[in-house]
């Protein structure tokens, strides 16, 4: 599936290898992280004075797989919330550190910029399966001034 990321910085001029925390922290729980990415959505949203909500579509694949089921996850919350599609995109690196990973980082960098306010991915896995990983990836993003939602809401593990 073609990406649709033109008009954005080549990745080389991203800053794609800012070190994020790995250690364990008390309390990591995916009622507790599911908590903060709804605060963060609601703080943006609260932020967005004229619509429309620019958001872009975000997947994880493994090397070689086809995205297209999980970008279709996307792309209903997309549509039945009304938002602007700016961009879809993946990684096929499968579940590497998403501090390493060249098109989320685009994403990132077009939050920066003011061209998103967020990031519809299908779900959790889609940014990584460790508690403290995902909190350190929420708080990249509400840094950059967005928000990430999900099709499909963290499960309890």
């Amino acid at each position: 599936m073609p990406r649709s990321d033109e008009g954005l910085a080549p990745a080389a001029d991203l800053q794609t290898a800012v070190p994020i925390g790995g250690t364990a922290r008390r309390g990591s729980n995916a009622a507790r992280l599911r908590s903060m990415r709804l605060a963060i959505y609601a703080d943006v949203m609260r932020g967005i004075t004229s619509p429309p909500v620019r958001v872009a579509e975000y997947a994880l694949v493994r090397p070689g797989q086809d995205p297209a089921d999980r970008l279709a996850q996307t792309r209903a919350l997309v549509v039945r919330e009304s938002w602007q599609m700016v961009m879809t995109t993946y990684d096929d690196t499968g579940m590497t550190d998403p501090a390493t990973r060249p098109h989320l980082a685009r994403l990132y960098a077009a939050i920066r910029r003011r061209e998103l306010h967020g990031i519809v991915a299908a779900s959790r896995t889609d940014i990584t399966t460790f508690h403290d990983i995902y909190e350190d990836t929420l708080t990249r993003i509400r840094t950059c001034g967005g928000f990430l939602v999900l099709a499909h809401d963290e499960t309890t593990q």
